[in-house]
């Protein structure tokens, strides 16, 4: 059954508004991706954004699709911004475009660039001196323009706050995602992750795309696996048992996570647990040893220890901050 959205879905009170900027020939699906995470997603999540869209010239502009997307609203619309969402465009970006990002990012609006659109941040200055996520096929590009940006074309992320740059656009869920538990928390982000039925989030660390290999097939999906683990948290897995899982051994195990990943499965398996360890800190009033349980982390004592070395704060501490 379908979800019953109303044709007009109410406005949040006092939203965190996203504006993406619309480009000629815009590719839809990081556009389309971005407002699914910050879009209405019914009355039992609450809405903390608003989604909306702007271009240089308002209109019917062309897409990647073939056919077009309607505009109403120009760069005005930057003025009052909280993130603007850049998802593609020129390599020369125009002078209107740059003024208007410019005055965004000026007054605290976050700039959010995937694929192309890291070429306006870059224009800006913005990156100057800064690691960003590029699209492999788009960094010898910015390099030859942009010679003061550090270039990284084997992440899929990297956010500095005031402006997070994505290479791929399908990476756009991810950092969208990231966004939202940055500002709202685990919990918040893994329901909407669920609503959308959007695989595991992905770190900023993993990597864009995986090598291709010197001999021999592509390493199968990791996916069912990952799926399996994911239900089986409380258990104690180790590398051999997601190895023989899969029907590999440990080292060509860890070579496939380490390459598709970017980090190696007993990492993985760990960040999964502190990330349902803060949904239930964010969440529930149970105690730390009932959580430690929950998540396979086997005792208060281990997951204290485990969540100060990745959060550099206490499960206690971390708890208050949401009450």
């Amino acid at each position: 059954m379908p979800l019953d959205f109303p044709e007009t879905p109410p406005a949040p009170l006092d939203p965190h508004r996203v504006v993406a900027l619309v480009a000629p020939r815009q590719e839809l699906y990081p556009i389309t991706s971005a407002a699914a995470v910050f879009g209405y997603h019914g009355p039992d999540i609450v809405q903390h954004y608003s989604f909306s869209l702007c271009a240089e010239r308002p209109g019917s502009l062309p897409t990647t699709l073939g056919g077009p997307i309607q505009v109403d609203r120009g760069l005005e619309a930057l003025d009052d911004a909280d993130t603007v969402f850049i998802a593609s465009w020129t390599l020369i970006p125009a002078p209107a475009v740059l003024h208007a990002v410019s005055r965004a990012h000026a007054r605290g609006a976050r700039i959010v660039a995937v694929w192309a659109g890291i070429f306006v941040p870059a224009a800006l200055g913005l990156l100057d001196g800064r690691r960003a996520s590029v699209h492999w096929e788009l960094s010898a590009e910015l390099t030859a323009r942009h010679p003061r940006v550090i270039p990284d074309d084997t992440v899929i992320y990297v956010d500095h706050g005031d402006v997070a740059t994505a290479g791929a656009s399908a990476a756009t869920l991810d950092l969208c995602l990231h966004q939202v538990l940055q500002e709202h928390g685990a919990a918040h982000a893994m329901r909407i992750g669920r609503q959308l039925a959007a695989g595991p989030h992905r770190e900023g660390c993993q990597r864009q795309y995986p090598p291709l290999p010197t001999a021999g097939p592509m390493p199968d999906s990791l996916a069912p696996l990952l799926e399996w683990l994911l239900s089986r948290l409380p258990d104690q897995i180790t590398v051999e048992d997601m190895a023989a899982y899969s029907g590999v051994s440990s080292r060509t195990l860890t070579r496939q996570f380490t390459d598709q990943l970017g980090v190696p499965p007993a990492r993985w398996l760990l960040e999964r647990r502190l990330a349902a360890t803060r949904a239930l800190l964010e969440e529930t009033d149970l105690p730390v040893e009932t959580i430690a349980a929950r998540v396979g982390l086997s005792s208060a004592v281990n997951l204290r220890r485990r969540f100060h070395n990745a959060l550099r704060t206490t499960p206690a501490a971390y708890r208050r901050s949401f009450r």
